[in-house]
């Protein structure tokens, strides 16, 4: 009797342990059935890859720059921009005149200065028609001849006038010169204003416009002079192969995105700093504590295709693996 009454309690229960066993299983063909569907199929990559130039080589990444790099124009001091000289793609010449600020503050000064300095040639000739005023009477005095006119003491009062008359004099002159180099202080202080190329180069970005503020210390530089006739590669070596870099090491370069567009690259330096890479290509595999060793190539601007500054580059540098034996 209780055989037949356990029956089917035990059927129940392993039945339903069963049911659900399936439902899980059932639940997971569909889920990766679903994720087969929506998944395309593996095929090639948009672009392919370079391939090396050479059998051992370090592959870098490399920012093109405009020749002996860009120069990031600042101002000297905060201020409106009052007009901007330039466009982008204008060649300039050295020191020529790029941008204005507001000089309107230093313009009252002059104005102030040059008014101090009317005011000093003015106690300029009163004094002197003081002196020579005392200087008279002092010649009078001593061309007496007679002792008893004329008492030593007011002799010795007129030379003391006299005295104090000339120094008078000579505080008004001082106060002249002094207010014609504060009048050339400001006009230095006013040109400085106007800032000027530090050589020759074009214009390749600007950020700054009449009417908006300069800052010293700006996110962006107001812009951005290059020399873009030549290019050269910033390349950014991984640390774990600086010790692969020598001088004068060859190189070529491949366009990002366009690896049929090549072009040799001439060795100019190394810079010997290993710094934090700060040009991230967004690769999965790369670290942001990575430190690079970076080594500057040159090369001459194709026609076409275009190449600007900016754009990123795959290098290639044959350099042979130390570490590998012969």
């Amino acid at each position: 009797m209780n055989i037949t009454m356990n029956f089917p309690a035990k059927l129940l229960r392993y039945g339903s342990i069963a049911a659900a066993l399936c439902g899980v299983v059932a639940i997971v063909l569909v889920s990766r059935t679903q994720a087969e569907r929506q998944m395309p199929p593996p095929g090639d990559p948009p672009v392919m890859p370079p391939q090396k130039p050479y059998t051992e080589a370090v592959a870098a990444t490399g920012i093109l720059e405009a020749l002996s790099e860009n120069v990031a124009i600042g101002v000297p001091l905060p201020g409106l921009v009052t007009e901007v000289l330039v466009k982008v793609n204008d060649a300039v010449k050295k020191h020529q005149p790029l941008l204005k600020l507001d000089d309107r503050d230093l313009r009252a000064e002059q104005l102030s200065t040059q008014s101090q300095q009317e005011i000093s040639r003015a106690q300029i000739a009163v004094s002197e028609a003081q002196l020579a005023k005392l200087e008279s009477q002092l010649a009078r005095l001593t061309a007496v001849n007679d002792s008893r006119a004329v008492s030593l003491e007011d002799l010795e009062n007129r030379r003391l006038d006299v005295a104090v008359s000339q120094a008078q004099l000579a505080a008004a002159r001082a106060q002249l010169a002094a207010s014609e180099t504060s009048l050339k202080r400001v006009a230095l202080l006013i040109e400085r204003l106007t800032v000027l190329a530090p050589r020759d180069g074009t214009i390749i970005q600007l950020n700054i416009r009449a009417g908006e503020y300069a800052a010293t210390s700006p996110k962006n530089p107001a812009m951005i002079l290059g020399e873009t006739n030549k290019l050269q590669v910033r390349a950014d070596i991984d640390e774990q192969n600086a010790t692969r870099i020598r001088e004068g090491q060859t190189a070529y370069g491949y366009l990002k995105g366009d690896p049929t567009v090549t072009f040799p690259l001439e060795f100019i330096r190394v810079e010997p700093y290993v710094i934090p890479k700060v040009s991230l290509t967004g690769s999965s595999t790369e670290r942001v504590d990575t430190r690079v060793l970076q080594v500057i190539y040159s090369l001459n601007r194709p026609t076409d295709p275009p190449l600007y500054v900016g754009q990123q580059v795959d290098v290639f540098i044959q350099a042979p693996d130390r570490l590998k034996k012969p």
